[in-house]
């Protein structure tokens, strides 16, 4: 017979930085909001993301000698 496996530690959940203004936010499954603290935090992110405030740099000058893309890679 096998020996009894001793019951799962309960765990607690993690406390994060809110990304959005920097405060505590609990990162637990029962927080509809996580990583944010707040249903305000979570708005305003989104409404970053969709004014374009976040960007990833490129360089928008194309090199003049450079083949066009090709518009169907696999074939």
């Amino acid at each position: 017979m096998a020996a009894p496996r001793p019951s799962p530690p309960t765990l607690q959940p993690r406390t994060v930085t809110c990304p959005g203004c920097g405060g505590p936010s609990r990162y637990a499954s029962d927080n509809p909001y996580r990583p944010f603290c707040s249903a305000r935090c979570k708005g305003v992110d989104l409404g970053a993301w969709a004014s374009e405030q976040f960007r990833v740099p490129v360089d928008a000058t194309p090199d003049p000698d450079a083949p066009p893309a090709d518009p169907n890679p696999t074939r």
